[in-house]
This record gives C-alpha cells, structure tokens and sequence, in this order.
C-alpha cells in the first residue's frame, strides 16, 4: 500500500515493532501474615516498580514465537516453551479475548537475574499481556487482563500497571499507596539463585502482623524510610540462612554512608538500597567497581 504526498509516492513499511519495559518489583517491606489451607502464605507488603528492567519486544511475524538473549537470557534458553511464561501469557489472553494466537516475534532480553526475588518473570509476563492487548486492536476490559494475569502467577496482576501497591492476601488484593517521595534506589544480587519454595519452607512464624496502616502522605523522604525502618522483610532471615551471600550484601550495604535502608526485596537474593537521587549513580559505580562479581543496577526514582 503506498500513500501520496506533495513530493510523490510514498511507500508504507511494515508496523514498527512494539517495546515494553518489564520493571521489576521491589518489596520495600514484606510481612508473612499467615497461610491459607491450600499452602499459600497471605501477604502484607508494599511493591515499587523502579526504572530497571527486561525488554520485550513484538513484531510481526508468520507465526508466534519467541527468541531470549541478554545478559541472564541463557538461564531460560531450555525452558520448554509450554512453561515459559511470556508464550503462556500470550497464548492465555488471546484465548480469553476469543481470538487467534498473534503471529509475533517476541524478542526478550534479559536483563534481571532469574530466580531473584524482583519478580522478573511475572513481570515478563505481565508486558506480554500488555502487547497483546495493544495488538488486539479493541480495548481489552481491565477485568480480563486481571483474571488472566491472576491465573499466570500471583505477582502478575500487580506488575500490569507497573505502579506503588500495597499487595495483601496472596498477591491478588491490590491497593494504591500515598505518592513517594524522590528516593533513589539501587538493586544488588550476587548472582546466587534463591529457590521461593525453599525460603518459605525454612520460615519459622507465619502469622506475622500486618504493615503498620500507611500514612495519607510521605512528608519527604525521611518520613518514608522512617515509615519503612518500622516494617521487615519476614523472608530475609530464612533465605539468608539458605543464602549467606544475602547477608554480604546487606553488611556492604548498610555500611555506606549514602544508604538511608538497605533490605532484601522478596524471597531474595536481590536486595536493595535507598539513597538520594544524586548518589544512585556513584553507588552503583562504586559497588560494580569493589564487586564485579555482583549484579548491580541504579534507578533515580522508585517510580516512573
């Protein structure tokens, strides 16, 4: 199909391909409240979304399909493709919307360890259901999109928006948070997987109480890490206990003058810091530099 302009012919090229940022989720506190009869532990926690993440991208093809690459894109290459999450979001929402399955070339690159406690397959999964959505072509009711995301994992729904969330229940009840504040945050794991089941296994209380009731507003940024010096990560000790390097980490951490708090974010290994805006990127360049055999990577704002 070709278009005419003053100048002549212009021919049309294909669509351009459509690119997602897969952030990854960040539990700031995480508390384990208790757990249901069918074995999932019910939540209290509050998840951000920083400016680091996967890329996936969509273009179109003959048939769906989809390639890996980047620097942790090796530990997925011989994930059958039935359990890859991305294939199954698309697959899940283009029968949920009774349409055919969308002949896309995904390509995903990877750039969040795998197994790391920030959610970087439920969030893979979550921009695949955002480019399917987009590809339908129709708008795609907010309800479909939750239901389909729910059935894929219990951290999908919340990375649909990719925005601060106060996650109960097992994930599944979702509620917003007062703005946050500037606070720079920089994420470190070092490169040691840590296994969900195991960690929970290993926690000695279950019935934890809940986050203490959330403010209507963070003054600053001292009100808000003063906020989260009152809450834990109930999963930090267990996956320490697995994983000592966890507790490297945090030792390096919260040594630095430049971090406000410093905690595991998850089931771990990845732990994180706050710190001011500015200091983000020496701290990151500080902590590649003394240990290169860590994954270290910098975000100015908690959110977008």
């Amino acid at each position: 199909m070709t278009e005419r302009d003053e100048t002549g012919p212009v021919r049309r090229g294909p669509p351009p391909p459509r690119v997602q940022l897969a952030r990854a989720k960040v539990n700031l506190a995480l508390h384990v409240t208790g757990r249901r009869a069918d074995g999932y532990h019910l939540l209290d926690s509050l998840a951000v979304f920083p400016a680091i993440g996967d890329v996936l991208l969509a273009e179109p093809a003959d048939q769906l399909d989809l390639a890996v690459e980047g620097p942790f894109g090796a530990e997925l290459r011989d994930t059958p493709p039935e359990a890859n999450l991305v294939l199954r979001a698309v697959r899940a929402l283009a029968d949920a919307l009774a349409m055919p399955v969308p002949a896309l070339h995904l390509r995903l690159t990877k750039r969040l360890p795998v197994a790391s406690g920030i959610g970087g397959g439920s969030a893979d999964a979550a921009a695949a259901l955002r480019l399917v959505a987009s590809h339908a072509g129709r708008d795609v009711p907010a309800e479909v999109l939750t239901r389909v995301a729910a059935a894929l994992g219990a951290d999908v729904p919340v990375c649909l928006a990719q925005a601060a969330r106060r996650m109960r229940g097992i994930g599944d009840d979702l509620a917003p948070v007062p703005p946050l504040p500037p606070l720079g945050l920089v994420l470190v794991n070092p490169r040691q997987p840590v296994a969900t089941p195991a960690v929970f296994k290993a926690l000695q209380t279950r019935d934890n109480p809940p986050l203490p009731d959330l403010p209507e507003a963070f003054a600053d940024a001292r009100a808000l890490t003063g906020y989260l010096a009152a809450t834990r990560n109930d999963l930090e000790a267990p996956a320490q206990a697995l994983c000592p390097a966890i507790g490297e980490v945090l030792e390096v951490l919260r040594a630095q003058d430049r971090v406000a708090l410093a905690r595991m974010s998850g089931s771990g290994a990845t732990c994180f810091a706050l710190c001011a805006p500015g200091d983000v990127n020496a701290l990151t360049n500080d902590l590649q530099r003394a240990h290169p055999g860590w994954w270290v990577a910098g975000s100015p704002a908690l959110q977008a």
